[in-house]
């Protein structure tokens, strides 16, 4: 299945959707943030106190990095195409956040 990709400027509105998506039972181990800056995808997935959730963790590929290359191929690990991982690692490069989830019931959410 390809994962549900949402892009954010505004963490607000990534943490209200995750709270959303807790709120539907979708389950915290479906739930990835990514960012080039892990202090604010620390932040975002604190305030949502969702317990589980990845952001930015060694289990999905190997270590992370900022490097774009490691965050496409974490992309990829997680179901994106390697033209879509190319386009949202430049997002990102632009200050962007991105919310994966790999629970098909999250279309109807987001």
């Amino acid at each position: 299945m390809t994962p549900i990709v949402k892009v954010y400027s505004n963490d607000e509105e990534i943490e209200v959707n995750i709270n959303t998506l807790k709120d539907q039972k979708i389950n915290a181990k479906d739930v990835f943030v990514l960012t080039h800056d892990p202090d604010r995808t620390e932040r975002i997935v604190n305030n949502t106190e969702v317990s589980g959730i990845n952001y930015n963790r060694s289990n999905v590929g190997d270590e992370v990095a900022k490097q774009g290359n490691q965050l496409r191929e974490k992309l990829q690990t997680l179901g994106v195409s390697e033209e879509d991982s190319q386009k949202y690692e430049e997002l990102m490069d632009q200050g962007k956040v991105l919310l994966i989830v790999t629970d098909s019931r999250a279309r109807d959410v987001l």
